[in-house]
């Protein structure tokens, strides 16, 4: 859930409208058709980019081509799909007001001619030996990241991207629950400008002062969250074992099931405990009395339910 909201949070800083809960929809099927919000999908394709660097990392330095493989995956098939996804820009690009020309831009990037020995100097940076302290060293990176502009599209995203990777690669994260996505958009005007003043006045230490707030801030918020999930899940593992009866076994293994996938179908559960679809029709409905789940979709046929008190840990403010 970390990783669904650091995705739909950092899509949002891109104008992407999806939130976590059409996130949780579209990944549980819920929504089809004209139901499901347009941009979904760079969400969704967000977690997986997300999910497969981080599984590549152990293979794999943070390195230019790990970035484009994410850079592939993230922008598959969705907007931006057409502007060579994985392949760095061979043509100009510039940041500025929608329909902004050339001229008109507030920051031209580097010429496509040296984006990729620029990008070379970047992978030599952090993998260098130095005594700049590990997070330093990524505020940096992510500064630089964005200024070289390496794609035509989705460089917002991988930079963001590129900061919960070279935390975990260096074991300052054991797990990806760092979502300074919400920093960044609760402050977003701040964090164009700080990186802009880099940019035109080599003001590193405003930047640097601004990002590592944001990572005190988010860490603080982060390991509150993971507190409150513990809390939940004793909670309910305790209402489970003395209102399931017999059933609390196959109740428990559901539980720890929805950490994961919050949102499922009968289905689903008869699946995770191998039974009847009758007892876990029964199972869920057991369930839905002591508060763990709540029906969805109101509909009396393809029903899904979801663990609301565990998703709205991650949607409230």
């Amino acid at each position: 859930m970390y990783v669904r909201k650091e995705a739909v949070l950092s899509s949002q800083i891109e104008g992407t409208q999806s939130s976590l809960q059409d996130l949780l929809a579209a990944e549980a099927q819920v929504l089809g058709g004209g139901a499901r919000p347009r941009d979904v999908d760079e969400v969704v394709n967000y977690v997986e980019a997300m999910n497969h660097g981080l599984a590549r990392l152990g293979e794999l330095p943070v390195s230019v081509r790990l970035i484009r493989e994410i850079h592939a995956r993230l922008l598959r098939g969705v907007r931006g799909s057409r502007l060579k996804p994985g392949d760095l820009r061979i043509s100009q690009n510039w940041i500025g007001p929608s329909g902004s020309t050339l001229r008109e831009a507030s920051f031209v990037p580097p010429p496509p001619n040296v984006v990729p020995e620029a990008l070379a100097d970047l992978e030599r940076f952090l993998h260098a030996s130095d005594d700049l302290p590990p997070v330093v060293k990524i505020g940096l990176a992510h500064a630089q990241f964005e200024t070289i502009h390496p794609f035509l599209d989705g460089n917002g995203r991988v930079g963001r991207l590129l900061i919960t990777f070279l935390l975990t690669e260096r074991a300052i994260l054991h797990k990806p629950v760092l979502y300074l996505s919400h920093y960044f958009k609760r402050h977003r005007a701040t964090y164009y400008d700080r990186l802009q003043a880099v940019r035109d006045e080599g003001d590193w230490e405003g930047w640097l002062a601004f990002f590592l707030r944001g990572v005190a801030e988010v860490s603080a918020e982060a390991a509150e969250t993971a507190r409150r999930i513990l809390l939940l899940r004793e909670e309910h593992r305790t209402a489970i074992t003395s209102g399931l009866g017999r059933a609390a076994g196959n109740g428990h293994r559901v539980l720890e099931s929805l950490f994961d996938r919050p949102i499922v179908s009968v289905h689903d559960v008869q699946a995770t405990n191998r039974t009847t679809f009758a007892a876990a029709n029964a199972l869920v409905a057991r369930l839905v009395e002591i508060g763990v789940l709540e029906e969805i979709t109101g509909q009396a046929r393809h029903r899904r339910f979801r663990y609301g008190p565990y998703v709205r840990l991650f949607t409230e403010e």
